[in-house]
């Protein structure tokens, strides 16, 4: 039982109270006036010092950290991922692939399906996120070029048959041959269509939106940018509210006055903090890879090698939290739902996690008044981080 903490709720205002947590759920929370059940007297009790208590980051577009890829398809690579993104927050994420060859691609999906079957014991993976390979090359950014093709059905038909339900979103250019019906199919499925990497006009990306398209992989990057009269896939995300809108909220990919405009379009319920970070996460300056690209890291930034060109990022979710609160100006509770509760509802595990709730999985974090991160709850259990 956490006390005397300001409390996030899923609807209404922040509130100074408790929560109280029970066989890996949230059995109750209350103001500091109201009883807790009669069974808390026996609970546990952490002083929150008036900090503030949240349920757990979901992260959405994630490749790596810890130096591991989630392409690295092992057992290994998958654990020191999720415990490197769980020590920063993060409870709940999408495994993400990169553009790459049907086979590599393969084999990170059943990776991803034998993790998942597995205790999980930090961040869990809740499905796949497949960036690509079906993206335009004139927006690829740090995608390998080698390994972009169209979008092929046939490929999609034997990725839901082997591995029902496990893909849960899938990034693609809405512009290029046999998107549009792709969309549609990937919609059937019940897996999210997002548009990145994408040199879509604003009508193309409107088209698409029609046929089911409701995400767009980090906002504002690799995108036809915006144009007073051609408003491009980037004005197209700002318009459309059927369009749920990521973005790399770390300075660097994204002015804070981007993000701020992008709020001020979309508003809090139409926006997802994500990492995209890679590999390189966690570790310190050098040398790494991304999708068989070389990368080079400097001062937390990582690029492609000779190239002035970001490849993904070494961001974590506690920093885009943080960023949104510090520099955008957002409220916390604002931040919380962009990092928690819009990314399960994306996805359809809301009703599972993504708020303190009664009922819902005990997926909690700590902070100060600060916002610094001090005890973290996956299934109501602190992991050994």
């Amino acid at each position: 039982m956490i006390t005397n903490a300001r409390i996030v709720p899923e609807e209404g205002e922040p509130f100074s109270g408790w929560l109280y947590m029970r066989d890996g759920r949230i059995a109750a929370l209350g103001r500091a006036d109201e009883e807790p059940p009669p069974d808390a007297v026996s609970a546990r009790r952490v002083d929150g010092e008036g900090g503030w208590a949240l349920p757990g980051f979901i992260d959405l577009h994630v490749h790596g950290g810890a130096g591991c890829d989630f392409m690295d398809a092992d057992e290994a690579s998958f654990e020191a991922i999720t415990r490197f993104h769980a020590r920063h927050g993060t409870t709940g994420m999408l495994a993400t692939t990169l553009t790459a060859s049907k086979e590599r691609l393969d084999a990170a999906l059943e990776a991803a399906s034998r993790y998942m079957a597995s205790p999980m014991p930090y961040a869990r993976i809740l499905g796949v996120h497949l960036e690509g390979p079906f993206v335009n090359v004139r927006r690829k950014g740090a995608q390998n070029p080698d390994f972009i093709v169209p979008p092929r059905p046939d490929w999609l038909e034997d990725w839901a048959a082997r591995w029902p339900g496990l893909i849960r979103i899938q990034t693609l250019a809405p512009e290029t041959e046999g998107a549009l019906e792709y969309i549609v199919r990937l919609s059937e499925l019940g897996i999210v269509p997002a548009c990145g990497h994408t040199d879509a006009s604003w009508t193309e990306i409107r088209f698409a939106a029609d046929r089911g398209l409701r995400h767009a992989v980090h906002t504002f990057n690799a995108m036809r940018p915006f144009h007073h009269r051609e408003p491009g896939a980037v004005g197209a995300v700002l318009t459309d509210d059927r369009i749920m809108a990521e973005v790399v909220a770390d300075g660097h990919h994204v002015h804070p006055a981007g993000v701020e405009l992008l709020l001020r379009a979309k508003g809090s319920g139409g926006v997802i903090l994500v990492t995209d970070a890679m590999a390189a996460a966690g570790m310190p300056d050098g040398e790494y890879e991304l999708g068989g690209l070389s990368v080079t890291m400097r001062g937390g930034l990582a690029r492609l090698r000779d190239l002035d060109i970001l490849a993904g990022s070494t961001l974590t979710m506690i920093e885009a939290f943080r960023f949104a609160v510090r520099k955008v100006g957002v409220s916390v509770a604002e931040a919380s739902r962009m990092a928690s509760l819009n990314p399960a509802r994306q996805i359809g595990a809301d009703r599972e996690t993504g708020s303190l709730r009664p009922g819902k999985r005990a997926d909690v974090l700590l902070l100060d008044e600060d916002l610094v991160l001090r005890r973290i709850w996956i299934g109501g259990r602190e992991p050994e981080l």
